[in-house]
C-alpha cells in the first residue's frame, strides 16, 4: 500500500468533536483482537512529536522500519502537516494519523507489525492511536503507550524488569503494564489490531533494546523529533 489509504473521509477528518467520538465508536467494532498476521521480517515503530501551543499545529510524524531479528533500522520515513483538528485527549488519531499516512506511504517496503507510541484499545471508547492507524491501514498494530488513559494496574506492578500485570477497566482487561527497567515508569501494552494482547506484549518484550522504551518506538521518537527540529530551522 502506498499514498493514503482509500478509506472514508470521515475516519480521518470528521466535522466536529462529536462526530469523531462516534468514528471512533464505530471503527473499535471493526477492530481484530486476534492474531492475523504472518511472518514479521520488518517491524515498524510509529510515533509523532508536536507542540501543541504551536499557533500552525503542525504535526511531525515518523515511520521507522527495522529488521528482524537484529533490530537494524532498514528505512524510516517522515511527514509533516497541519492538524485538522485542536489537541483533545481521547482524540489524537485524527490530529496526527493524516501525517502518520503520509510519512507511510514514503516507505519503500512497509513492516508487517507496527509498534505505535499511544494506546491501542486502552481507551475509553476502545480506538486509541494504534488502533485508529491499524484499522485505516488494516495493518497489525501494538499500542505502546507511556501512560495511563483510562484503567488501573490489578495487581500493583512489581519493581523489577520484565514485570507485568493487567491493566484492567470496568472489569475488563484492556492491556499490560509492562516495566521493561527496574523502578522505571511501566509502559502500557494494549491490542491495536490484527494481534492478540499475549503477541501483543511477547513482540514488546522481544523488541527491547535496553531502554524504558522498545526499539521501534524509540528509533521513532527520535526520527519525530528530529525533523521538528529541523523544520524549525527551515526558512518559511
Amino acid at each position: 500500500m502506498t499514498g493514503r489509504p482509500a478509506v472514508p473521509a470521515e475516519w480521518l477528518d470528521p466535522s466536529d468533536p462529536a462526530a469523531a467520538r462516534r468514528v471512533q465508536a464505530a471503527l473499535a467494532e471493526r477492530v481484530v483482537r486476534e492474531d492475523a498476521l504472518g511472518e514479521v521480517r520488518l517491524l515498524g515503530g510509529v510515533d509523532v512529536s508536536n507542540n501543541r501551543f504551536d499557533p500552525e499545529g503542525r504535526v511531525f510524524a515518523a515511520v521507522v522500519a527495522l529488521s528482524v531479528p537484529d533490530l537494524r533500522v532498514a528505512e524510516t520515513a517522515g511527514a509533516a502537516a497541519r492538524a485538522a483538528m485542536p489537541y483533545i485527549p481521547g482524540l489524537l488519531g485524527f490530529r496526527e494519523i493524516p501525517a502518520l499516512l503520509a510519512a507511510w506511504g514514503k516507505l519503500g517496503a512497509k513492516p508487517d507489525l507496527l509498534l505505535v507510541d499511544g494506546h491501542g484499545v486502552a481507551h475509553p471508547r476502545g480506538l486509541g492511536i494504534a488502533a485508529h492507524l491499524g484499522v485505516v491501514l488494516d495493518v497489525p498494530s501494538v499500542g505502546v503507550a507511556k501512560s495511563v488513559l483510562v484503567g488501573a494496574e490489578d495487581p500493583p506492578l512489581a519493581d523489577e524488569a520484565g514485570a507485568e500485570t493487567p491493566l484492567v477497566w470496568r472489569g475488563e482487561r484492556i492491556g499490560t503494564a509492562l516495566r521493561t527497567r527496574r523502578r522505571a515508569n511501566p509502559l502500557y501494552v494494549s491490542v491495536g489490531h490484527r494481534v492478540s494482547l499475549e503477541t501483543a506484549v511477547a513482540w514488546v518484550r522481544r523488541a527491547a533494546g535496553g531502554y524504558r522504551l522498545p526499539e521501534p518506538t524509540r528509533q521513532a521518537h527520535l526520527a519525530a523529533n528530529a525533523l521538528r527540529v529541523a523544520e524549525a530551522g527551515a526558512p518559511r
